[in-house]
């Protein structure tokens, strides 16, 4: 029975419907709901002849649960997430079915064989491998007959990722290393006989010490809003000094990494960068200096700024921010405002990264001075903010909720854009995926809408204008579009409506496939 299932749905409701005053009864506080995703379950048999299966279902976004047991069972067990089910079979091959609810009664379902013997299991085969992109990471696979389950065993593992980790027979899981290194590693086939089957192997864990992928790649800026020193994007200044000999044991080589200029600094524990003492580099215009960073094992990482036009021991003349947390085995970007720094920025000479003797393996890339947009020439918006979405996700919503964030992407030559993939289309609910944006419109005026438009297929979507609650009054158009960037440009009039806070609308959800919008301007006439 699909009990729990309706129960939550009617408290959504119920909830939304007792809590929002009459104007503000807008279902689109629900357009970024999805069905439960990576929805799975683990089998767990007793190794005693019996055939009692305990079963886990696990999936993002779930708060419930029907599990169909394939036998001759004909009602599912219903449960909340975070439990689990158990039943007894007798011998034999069995598709158990999972069904998982989201908040909003948006369903997944998965069918998994299951088999069930009193052998021992047999023909076990066993790969080991370490994963190609996570450092310290062991991928195990298991394959046998009349098996359902199996344990991995191994020493030196950490705390997220505790010996043993059990899996489904066929599937793989993982375990995490703290260090490097040769560990035994002991995999047991466990089927519903008592007796189970079991394969060990010393295996030698390796770390990853180097990117495999590229740093992010920069926004577009103008000009005048960046100075670089280090990007493959911008134009860079030039440096006096890389590295230079400080009594530092660091190294600096610069690397390609797919195809992307890089420092690779070896053995940090400070290493310097000289501008230009002769002629200092002003970057009080600018509010934030960025840089990206990886690193396998740097446990401190800080940028100081350096003016040397000030004495020793002249707050003005330098000063270091670090990192706070650090992150290993992936580029992280960093932006620090320069509002932190005590340092004159007006004469910058030299910067300096420092780990505190940590003496680590950094990469560096995109070290750069900027501040946000001030020339906004290029792309008119009209009555609208960002409009290009060159500043992400600012001032466009999900529905009508303020808290909200649309969704953004920026492509590789840096250009920024909405961009939504619609999995569980419905025709009738075109709102459940959507994006707006807070406008004032007045009453009995026309209005141009413009924007540009794509997508992975032809499809349409609803664009238009119109109130932001209660009646929700809007003129909208159903737009073709095509898998080609188009511009597209519809005029509307306010007949009967307009508020201070209405809203530009895009409503998604009427078909399957991927939505991207930029250049959106709405001009009165």
């Amino acid at each position: 029975m699909k009990i729990l299932k309706y129960i939550l749905t009617l408290c959504v409701v119920v909830l939304a419907l007792t809590t929002c005053s009459d104007d503000e009864k807008d279902l689109n506080f629900i357009s970024n709901v999805e069905a439960p995703s990576e929805l799975a379950m683990l089998f767990q048999v007793t190794q005693d002849n019996t055939g009692f299966v305990t079963i886990t279902p696990t999936a993002e976004g779930a708060v419930g649960f029907d599990i169909y047991f394939g036998d001759d069972t004909l009602e599912p067990e219903n449960f909340s997430n975070g439990q689990n089910t158990s039943h007894t079979y007798v011998e034999g091959t069995y598709t158990v079915t999972a069904v998982a609810y989201g908040v909003t009664g948006l369903e997944t379902t998965l069918a998994q064989e299951l088999v069930v013997s009193f052998q021992a299991p047999s023909n076990l085969e066993v790969t080991i491998e370490n994963d190609a992109a996570i450092s310290k990471r062991v991928n195990v696979t298991a394959s046998a007959d009349f098996a359902v389950s199996f344990d991995v065993t191994a020493p030196g593992t950490t705390e997220e990722t505790p010996s043993p980790v059990t899996g489904n027979i066929g599937e793989t899981v993982f375990l995490d290393f703290l260090e490097p290194g040769t560990y035994t590693i002991t995999v047991e086939a466990m089927g519903a006989a008592i007796e189970t089957t079991v394969y060990t192997e010393d295996f030698e864990v390796t770390e990853i010490i180097s990117p495999l992928t590229s740093a992010p790649t920069p926004p577009s800026r103008q000009p005048d809003d960046v100075i670089s020193l280090y990007s493959d994007v911008y134009t860079n200044i030039e440096l006096s000094e890389l590295n230079p000999g400080w009594g530092q044991t660091t190294t600096l080589t610069e690397v390609q990494v797919e195809g992307n200029n890089t420092w690779f600094y070896n053995d940090l524990n400070y290493t310097g960068i000289v501008t230009d003492y002769g002629n200092a580099t002003d970057v009080s215009a600018m509010e934030f200096v960025h840089f990206d960073y990886w690193t396998p094992d740097a446990t401190v990482l800080g940028l100081k700024l350096v003016n040397t036009s000030y004495a020793d021991g002249d707050p003005l003349k330098e000063d270091i921010e670090f990192v706070d947390p650090i992150s290993l085995g992936e580029w992280v970007s960093v932006d620090i405002s320069l509002a932190e720094y005590t340092t004159d920025v007006s004469g910058i000479t030299q910067l300096l990264y420092d780990t505190t003797g940590n003496n680590a393996i950094v990469y560096v890339d995109n070290l750069y001075f900027y501040r946000e947009a001030t020339d906004t020439s290029l792309f008119d918006d009209g009555l609208l903010t960002n409009g290009d979405f060159e500043l992400g996700s600012e001032s466009w919503l999900v529905g009508v909720d303020p808290a909200s964030a649309a969704p953004v992407t920026t492509d590789t030559a840096g250009n920024t854009y909405y961009s939504v993939n619609v999995t569980n289309p419905d025709s009738t609910q075109p709102y459940l995926v959507n994006t707006s944006q807070f406008v004032e419109l007045i009453s009995g005026e026309t209005y141009t809408l413009t924007f540009d438009a794509w997508s992975d297929a032809n499809r349409s979507i609803i664009a238009g204008i119109g109130l932001s609650a209660n009646p929700w009054t809007n003129v909208a158009e159903t737009v073709d579009i095509t898998t080609t960037r188009t511009t597209y440009s519809y005029t509307f009039e306010t007949i009967g409506f307009g508020d201070p806070q209405a809203r530009v609308i895009f409503d998604l959800n009427a078909v399957a496939g991927v939505v991207n919008l930029d250049n959106v301007s709405l001009t009165l006439d």
